[in-house]
């Protein structure tokens, strides 16, 4: 069983404020909730672009790869010379291509959001149903080194309310 601290803010400034706080002092284990979209979290963590894009990419190049290797492998392993034309021509192979560029990109992008957000959550997470209507929440393991120092800075920092949540 582990143990974390939810502190709920009312205010959105003071809940910005406090997370900028935690994350200088160097807490890098520390999960947000909020009732709304908030991008202005990401800048205050530090929080930079997605690198699933490097997961669509990747699938992308796989996929053009494999489709002009699968409709060239197909010409060479059964070939059909026809007048003159080419063995492996390469305009019709470029709709293969293309398609296949798609579908890879598409599962790769899948897998990568999955990997990226850590789905499916076999564990537990905290969690308090406040942070769905009015509150803004932020929660930190309690087993962490100067857990006390970071309680008061929270409560400094204008929380309502300090849950220590076992899950």
């Amino acid at each position: 069983m582990a143990e974390s601290l939810i502190a709920l803010y009312e205010y959105e400034e003071d809940f910005l404020e406090v997370t900028g706080k935690l994350h200088q002092m160097g807490v890098t284990d520390m999960s947000v909730m909020t009732p709304i979209p908030m991008h202005d979290v990401e800048k205050v963590l530090g929080i930079g672009k997605s690198p699933v894009r490097f997961f669509s990419l990747t699938g992308a190049i796989v996929g053009a790869i494999s489709g002009f290797a699968l409709a060239a492998g197909t010409s060479l392993v059964y070939l059909l010379p026809t007048s003159g034309r080419p063995i492996i021509p390469i305009p019709p192979y470029l709709v293969i291509t293309y398609e296949m560029t798609i579908l890879f990109g598409v599962l790769a992008t899948l897998l990568g959001f999955h990997v990226v957000s850590r789905l499916p959550a076999w564990a537990e997470a905290p969690y308090t149903p406040e942070v769905n209507i009015d509150r803004f929440g932020v929660v930190i393991p309690a087993d962490i080194d100067g857990v006390e120092e970071i309680e008061s800075l929270m409560r400094e920092g204008g929380a309502d309310e300090i849950k220590r949540v076992t899950y």
